[in-house]
């Protein structure tokens, strides 16, 4: 009986499988490496300061955010005020 020995390009998994049939025969996953204690404590510590920054920069952004509301409120208020007499138009109207 005559086989194939292939790898997997997505899980690099051993694949042996039968030349006759096409069936697969055998399946060995690769070896997972596992970190020590103090490499994915380290991970964890990089993932906390990465939130911590996230969460730090959209407080920030939220400050201003109600500022930037009230700026775009009154252009919106000065432009209605300039184009009074002027229609409506619709943007969906305009396709």
């Amino acid at each position: 009986m005559e086989k194939f020995n292939l790898i997997c390009p997505c899980c690099e998994a051993q694949l042996t499988i039968d030349a006759q049939t096409g069936a697969l025969i055998a399946h060995e996953e690769k070896k997972k490496v596992l970190g020590s204690f103090e490499d994915l404590k380290s991970d964890l510590n990089k993932q906390k300061d990465l939130r911590d920054q996230l969460f730090a920069q959209e407080m920030s952004s939220q400050k201003d955010r109600e500022r930037l509301l009230e700026e775009k409120f009154k252009e919106a208020m000065k432009k209605a005020e300039t184009d009074k007499g002027l229609p409506f138009k619709n943007p969906l109207d305009l396709d």
